[in-house]
């Protein structure tokens, strides 16, 4: 090799040298100013997730973490703009289980598993299937049944079309063969009134939602996703116990960076989340939203979100599900 050569390899490796230990030294150093975390929602379930670990975050790292809500679009604006921000930590999305839905039912300016660096997930809610008072069912077999009876599919409420609701109707119907059909409403509370008042039969919701109609009376509750049954509501059946198998349809959060992020910071943050989430407090302000804990690290993280993509892309692919743009 020549000199000149020589000289030039050995100021490549160099340079590769510095900017692994600028690399370094940045994430030993981060952060140093505010970090955004943005809810692509105008509240609900994962805003107020978000604003749970904002000061615990705060307080571990010595910065503010500021929650940003930037809605629209079902959540494709909030999420593009993370997945075009700058890799180096200071902005993070909250996500919830339609971010891994979206894409398979419609072109979206991102990948939302290539765009992104998985964090953390942090928590997961139960949905609960509940009827109208005046359906003659108790349990879930009586409802299969009545459904099958009617002459055309039961109208059910949803806040989204290709939403976890929907799905979940779609998903209910390819297992049980009852027909449905879904009536979208612009948010929970008139999808839920609507149930209410027998404008449509069955609304699935999450637990905490839920609970307050359940206490009253003003909807009859029949059964609940997830391995075992609602502490607060010991008669309603899982759907496995009611005879619906592998209905596997749950609001799950979790925390994205943009993908790039320096991985020595996405640990770290994953590490304090984690942490968080396994603290007697935080468990008891996701008990408050009928959350459980489902931390999982950014490898299991990444895993589940490839799973879920493409459980998620069967079920709209095997019930036909179509979404105008």
């Amino acid at each position: 090799m020549s000199r000149s050569s020589s000289a030039r390899l050995a100021a490549v490796v160099l340079g590769v040298a510095a900017a692994g230990f600028t690399a370094g030294a940045s994430a030993q150093a981060y952060p140093t100013k505010p970090v955004r975390i943005i809810v692509p929602f105008s509240g609900g379930s994962s805003d107020v997730t978000a604003r749970a670990l904002t000061p615990k975050f705060q307080e571990a790292l010595k910065q503010p973490f500021i929650v940003e809500n930037r809605p629209g679009a079902n959540a494709l604006i909030g999420t593009e703009m993370v997945a075009k921000a700058p890799p180096d930590g200071y902005t993070l999305l909250m996500i919830l289980t339609t971010h891994v839905i979206s894409s398979s039912l419609m072109k979206t300016p991102f990948d939302p598993i290539r765009d992104f660096a998985p964090v953390a997930a942090v928590s997961v809610s139960e949905l609960g299937m509940v009827i109208n008072n005046d359906v003659p069912a108790k349990n879930l077999a009586e409802f299969v049944a009545h459904v099958k009876s009617l002459p055309a599919p039961l109208p059910y409420s949803t806040t989204q079309l290709g939403g976890n609701q929907h799905l979940a109707g779609e998903l209910f119907t390819l297992i049980t063969g009852a027909k449905m059909t879904p009536v979208p409403y612009k948010g929970g509370g008139e999808a839920v009134a609507a149930a209410i008042g027998g404008h449509v039969k069955m609304y699935f919701g999450s637990m905490a939602s839920l609970t307050p109609l359940l206490k009253g009376g003003k909807l009859r509750g029949i059964a609940v996703t997830g391995p075992k049954r609602h502490p607060e509501f010991p008669e309603m059946q899982t759907f496995t116990e009611g005879g619906v198998p592998n209905f596997e349809i749950r609001l799950w959060y979790g925390l994205l960076a943009p993908a790039g992020t320096p991985r020595e910071i996405v640990n770290r943050l994953a590490e304090l989340a984690l942490s968080f989430v396994a603290q007697p407090e935080f468990k008891a302000v996701l008990a408050r939203q009928g959350s459980d804990p489902m931390p999982l690290n950014p490898q299991q993280f990444s895993e589940f979100l490839r799973i879920e993509q493409a459980r998620y892309a069967d079920i709209i692919k095997r019930a036909n599900v179509k979404v105008d743009p």
